[in-house]
């Protein structure tokens, strides 16, 4: 049997039409999963009711990285050598669907917010050494909390869709050892976070490592650290959608405004040779001087990616990008017309299937890479791109407020479920899902105190092993959670609300 088709456990499957991928059916348990119907009520930047315009949330996010990674997957099995491909593991322009199907499932409510908050949360309450990572939480839900008809946990999906989701196949500590933050070149998110501890970004948690483990050996000959080759195609994907829809959505909201936009892109052209002589310390102090920021972007490229980085290939992608869009599209005020339509709705459609022209496949890719990648250019300019959102959008101070808000719901919500599982008179009301959570979390750390100790660095009481069990029990609650039932249960919690009776969520 092919390994790539290998489930975790016996599945009974219906039979496939001649020439129907058999992955299928993994693809149709994924989009009939409660959490992807969840995701329709899950931020991407903003909620929806946060501006006046139309925004993505996680649901179309998830679809147009769908139809994105199926596009490139498609486009590559008609123009690269068939041998080749198989040679990196195969591609399926099924498992590509699939996987971008399920990469958002890891979401918790509030977007990014949320999962800084439940990372801070579990590290700091209840010791959890791993925290919390989004695309950690996808492969759990994937392989754990996920149910399937009359099975036990998870969608029991095949060997290369659940590995086709590990952008980043490594626990943030000890697996594999040595573990990629040590590396002397550690892969793209392979980084240190924030704290310091382990890497930024990692795709499995140390109770579901033995899963991971298990998936990765379908895949002998890939390297350690690397992505199989239908990953890195659903991974971009992932970046070019967002880096083309989250502009469109401020364009269309009137909150990426033309005159600050173009300033920095003019000044930093026209003060080029200037602006690399700065010192950085200057620099910083420059903050939001018109051409600082993308002299910042520049200086950050240059020092992690050098793989790639071209200085004049980069100055092309910034006046491509200056033409197109900040002059081509943001220079007329969206006003809601056909014509401003055509425009914004024109430009991405032109870039999408641009970037998409420009993926390859690379049989031996740098560290930082995958096996399919962009050229150079189009690289260079999905930077620029997401330069444009991260600088003029997430970092407003009013978006900044609108967010610290959020946290403190996120924060109230994990503080008064501990507070309720603590008391010993009510915790048998806590909600049913929360405490099936809890007891399956509970299970995962014995095993693996069991199995693997030195992963916990060394035997742990009973005591902690529960501690972490309800903690990590608390945070799967939490991320499962769209974010208005974040907020309607962290109101119930601190009795602000009337509301008594729901539909039975809790």
């Amino acid at each position: 049997m092919d390994p790539r088709l290998a489930r975790a456990r016996p599945s009974a499957e219906r039979p496939y039409a001649a020439g129907e991928s058999e992955f299928r059916s993994d693809l149709e348990r994924i989009r009939f999963a409660q959490s992807y119907s969840r995701l329709a009520e899950v931020t991407q930047v903003v909620t929806a009711g946060a501006t006046s315009g139309v925004v993505h949330n996680r649901l179309t996010h998830t679809i147009k990285v769908t139809a994105v990674a199926r596009a490139i997957a498609v486009r590559l099995l008609r123009t690269e050598d068939r041998d080749l491909l198989r040679g990196l593991g195969g591609l399926d322009h099924v498992v590509v669907q699939s996987a971008a199907g399920a990469h958002d499932l890891g979401h918790p409510p509030f977007g990014h917010l949320g999962e800084r908050a439940l990372d801070r949360l579990a590290r700091t309450r209840f010791g959890l050494v791993d925290g919390f990572e989004g695309n950690a939480q996808t492969f759990r839900i994937l392989t754990e909390l996920e149910v399937h008809g009359p099975s036990d946990e998870g969608l029991n999906l095949t060997a290369a869709v659940r590995a086709a989701v590990l952008k980043y196949p490594w626990a943030r500590v000890h697996v594999p050892d040595p573990h990629p933050t040590s590396w002397e070149l550690p892969p793209r998110g392979a980084g240190h976070g924030r704290e310091g501890t382990g890497a930024a970004k990692f795709s499995a948690y140390l109770i579901d490592v033995p899963e991971m483990q298990d998936v990765l050996s379908a895949f002998p000959d890939l390297p350690a650290g690397r992505q199989t080759l239908e990953c890195s195609v659903m991974d971009l994907a992932d970046d070019i959608a967002y880096s083309l829809h989250d502009v469109e959505d401020f364009h269309r909201s009137g909150v990426l405004q033309f005159s600050p936009v173009s300033s920095e892109f003019r000044s930093w052209l026209v003060d080029r040779a200037q602006f690399s002589l700065m010192d950085p310390r200057d620099l910083t102090r420059a903050d939001r001087r018109p051409g600082a920021g993308l002299e910042r972007l520049r200086r950050r490229l240059a020092a992690r990616d050098d793989w790639m980085f071209d200085e004049d290939t980069f100055a092309t992608a910034v006046t491509t990008v200056g033409e197109e869009f900040v002059d081509g599209v943001l220079a007329s005020p969206y006003d809601g017309s056909m014509a401003a339509d055509r425009a914004i709705s024109g430009f991405v459609s032109r870039w999408i299937d641009h970037l998409i022209s420009a993926v390859e496949v690379t049989p031996d890719p740098a560290v930082r890479s995958g096996y399919a990648a962009m050229e150079g250019p189009a690289w260079h300019e999905v930077q620029v791109l997401k330069f444009v959102n991260s600088y003029f959008i997430l970092e407003r101070p009013d978006l900044a407020m609108f967010q610290r808000g959020q946290e403190q719901t996120i924060e109230q919500l994990v503080v008064g479920l501990d507070e309720w599982l603590s008391d010993r008179s009510d915790a048998v009301r806590a909600p049913r899902r929360l405490m099936d959570l809890v007891n399956a979390a509970m299970y995962g750390y014995r095993r693996l105190a069991e199995d693997h100790p030195d992963w916990l660095n060394g035997k742990v009481s009973e005591a902690q092993l529960a501690r972490m069990g309800r903690g990590r029990g608390i945070v799967d609650f939490v991320s499962s959670l769209t974010d208005a039932q974040a907020v309607a249960f962290a109101a119930r919690l601190a009795g602000a609300t009337g509301v008594l009776w729901t539909n039975g969520a809790l």
